[in-house]
């Protein structure tokens, strides 16, 4: 018998649902349109499409596996567990790195509302260093920021809509400029890969296992529910900013959503929108920088990261030596890459991810199978044919990354061996 405390089943499926939209609908949505734009024209409403279904096939993964391990780690331990260290190391590994990338897209995305002309990259820095400095005197971002961040980004949605259809703005006739099919399949699925990243979020709910009332109906359900909201949402902002700008107005703006609202004739709230994106952005990455450092923290304490990274701050009781050096290589990234440039590495790694958790959901009984195994196979299938289809330079940097992360654990093991 265990002695672990048991976490108290408090949630019903109204509160899952509300965490895994809270989840989903963040900075994403202010950062993704743009290069979706880029990949595929009109065509992102198609892209947006199998996002979502890609992101329903492996949240039900997640879910059917978090069930049977109610840990906190995520895939890096399913894949240790169900299909062995090398697995389970590669999905760690590619948590880290696309949640790192995810949050320098994060600042950046947050500079691109806030910032002067000229200073983006100076300020996503600037952002990165003081989240850095809050999360390692041990202040947890409490539920009750995420609700106010979750209000006022849903707020300045809702601005964004409604500045959108005011008579005489928007021209319906834009939102197909060009036709869906304009930039092609290849486009399409690229653009798919990079709106996935505005999925992330969405197995928040497939984690809460221990806290969900009746956890076999509840979760299932749960994801169903808050995929589907956040598809609509994104669907509705999508023709909305379509019928003003264009495509090619969506894809030559770091700002599709502000600039959409500056276009019409309530240029006044564009301003609203901008606040609404900064503050999703710094939401976003607060609780990214705390996420890598606790999956960090569990994989330097197996040794699939330096065993230096596993150290506990005695006093704030943060793992403090983790969060540096995250922190010092989202800066790095800020410095180097572009706001799709780091959206695309992102989502190379945590397609890799997702990738090992639908395989290691595919291996699981019987006893504690949720959901067919066709879902699982979709889900890996569709994994690989998106990262296929990211930009070149994000799968190029993406497989760099995973070459010395198996450089890395492989020369760990050799020396491992020897007397």
């Amino acid at each position: 018998m265990s002695h672990h405390p048991v976490l108290a089943r408090r949630l019903n499926t109204f509160d899952a649902v509300a965490i895994g939209v809270g989840s989903m609908i963040g900075a994403g949505v202010f950062a993704a349109f743009t290069p979706a734009a880029q990949a595929a024209g009109s065509g992102l409403l198609i892209g947006l499409l199998v996002a979502a279904v890609v992101a329903y096939c492996n949240a039900t993964a997640s879910a059917q596996l978090a069930a049977q391990y109610p840990t906190s780690g995520g895939t890096y331990v399913y894949g240790r567990e169900r299909l062995g260290p090398w697995p389970g190391f590669l999905a760690g590994w590619g948590f880290v790195i696309g949640k790192t990338a995810s949050s320098a897209a994060m600042a950046l995305t947050f500079a691109a509302y806030a910032a002067p002309a000229g200073w983006e990259r100076p300020v996503a820095i600037g952002a990165v260093v003081l989240l850095a400095a809050v999360n390692y005197r041990g202040v947890t971002r409490t539920a009750a920021l995420t609700r106010i961040i979750v209000v006022a980004v849903l707020a300045s949605l809702a601005v964004v809509v409604a500045a959108c259809w005011i008579p005489g703005t928007a021209d319906p006739l834009r939102v197909a400029d060009g036709g869906l099919l304009a930039h092609g399949w290849y486009g399409i699925l690229q653009s798919a890969g990079l709106l996935f990243f505005a999925f992330a979020g969405y197995a928040r709910i497939a984690t809460m296992g221990e806290e969900v009332i009746n956890p076999r109906t509840t979760i299932p359900r749960a994801i169903v529910i808050a995929l589907a909201i956040a598809a609509v949402v994104y669907a509705v902002i999508a023709v909305s900013i379509l019928s003003v700008l264009g495509p090619d107005g969506i894809a030559g703006t770091p700002t599709p959503l502000a600039a959409a609202v500056s276009a019409g004739s309530w240029g006044w709230a564009a301003p609203i929108v901008g606040v609404g994106a900064a503050l999703a952005s710094l939401g976003a990455l607060l609780a990214l920088i705390a996420g890598l450092g606790r999956t960090s923290l569990a994989m330097a304490r197996e040794a699939d990261l330096p065993r230096w990274l596993a150290a506990v701050h005695p006093r704030f009781k943060v793992p403090h030596r983790a969060e540096l050096v995250l922190a010092a290589a989202i800066c790095l990234i800020i410095g180097v890459a572009d706001l799709r440039g780091a959206i695309g590495f992102s989502s190379f790694g945590v397609l890799v991810y997702y990738l090992v958790a639908n395989l290691s959901a595919y291996t699981q009984n019987s006893e504690h199978r949720r959901y067919p195994k066709a879902l699982q196979v979709a889900g890996a299938m569709s994994c690989v044919a998106l990262v296929a289809t990211l930009p070149v330079g994000s799968v190029i940097a993406g497989m760099v990354m995973f070459a010395a992360g198996i450089l890395y654990r492989g020369l760990r093991l050799l020396l491992a061996k020897r007397p």
